[in-house]
């Protein structure tokens, strides 16, 4: 398995080597547990970054699916008890429409591998058996095996450790990491998606996020190092604040989000409509107000030759 990820395991190992280098040497932070912590944080950093316009992709790809909606019902309807065919027609109507009903899944789909190759290289840390580009630098390698936080080993696990500080902050941390991935999901389902999208297949798929992923990491969390559960949790929270930028700046056409950014519009426009000044009524003569409109016109004067001007001096 090491030889089938050993590119990724270099990568990765690279990755938190610079990252300490930069806290460790640059910055001057000298704590073996707080600059290994703020590795990972900073290699969640680099892969999310790298996987921004995946995540665009991602958002134009859900705004297609919501916009399906009322095709699939009817589909569903036209169907109802041919499944084969129905499968058919759909997977027909996402190719003509170039619609990719699981490219919300993506990013979670390519973050697996750099999550289990950091599971590999804490993996080595803890068993003394270096990987990647810690092969190489035996005394940084050391510095990992050291490195604690509040007490708890990064490169042990829940149920591989023996200290109550490591398991405490594991126990935390796992929770957290379900329950960010969680409040995310939820809040797209809640505030970013219209009242149509929460039926038919994309709504199952979203269910299927909602509940099944949480549980998964659940119940896999626990033989995670801790330093793993952290990159997780740092990504959920990256994906959280990627959502909330979303549904304040882009919401889904027909979304509760959508009606809460017209209403915030609305009360801008609001407010700089009182402090603007307000216009000067037009002189008007008597009888120029138009009956059927009630719109005031303004008299234009009268014109005259210059023959007549000078008749009337």
């Amino acid at each position: 398995m090491d030889t089938i990820l050993a590119p990724l395991l270099w990568l990765v190992s690279w990755i938190m080597i610079g990252w300490h280098w930069l806290f460790a040497e640059l910055i001057g932070i000298d704590h073996d547990g707080v600059n290994w912590a703020l590795s990972i944080i900073g290699l969640v950093v680099v892969i999310r970054i790298l996987l921004i316009p995946l995540f665009v992709r991602q958002i134009r790809s859900q705004r297609k699916m919501q916009l399906l909606q009322p095709q699939l019902r009817e589909l569903q309807k036209k169907y109802k008890g041919d499944r084969e065919r129905l499968q058919q027609e759909m997977m027909k109507l996402y190719k003509e429409t170039g619609t990719n009903p699981f490219a919300s899944c993506l990013p979670i789909l390519l973050q697996a591998p750099f999550l289990f190759s950091l599971f590999r290289v804490l993996d080595g840390i803890a068993k003394d058996h270096p990987r990647g580009a810690f092969q190489d630098h035996q005394e940084l390698f050391e510095s990992a095996g050291r490195a604690k936080i509040f007490g708890a080993e990064l490169a042990e696990s829940f149920l591989t450790t023996d200290v109550l500080n490591t398991r405490i902050m594991a126990a935390i941390m796992v929770i957290g990491m379900v329950a960010s991935q969680y409040i995310t999901q939820l809040q797209i389902m809640r505030k970013n998606m219209p009242k149509e999208s929460l039926e038919g297949p994309f709504a199952q798929q979203q269910k299927i996020l909602l509940y099944v992923l949480p549980l998964v990491f659940l119940f896999s969390g626990v033989y995670f190092p801790l330093g793993t559960v952290l990159y997780w949790l740092t990504s959920n929270i990256w994906t959280m604040g990627q959502q909330l930028y979303v549904i304040r700046r882009m919401p889904a056409p027909g979304s509760e989000a959508e009606k809460v950014a017209q209403r915030r519009k609305a009360e801008k426009a609001r407010r700089k409509g009182l402090t603007v000044a307000e216009p000067e009524e037009p002189e008007v003569q008597p009888g120029q107000q138009n009956g059927s409109t009630g719109e005031i016109r303004r008299q234009q004067p009268k014109r005259t030759s210059r023959a007549e001007r000078k008749k009337k001096r």
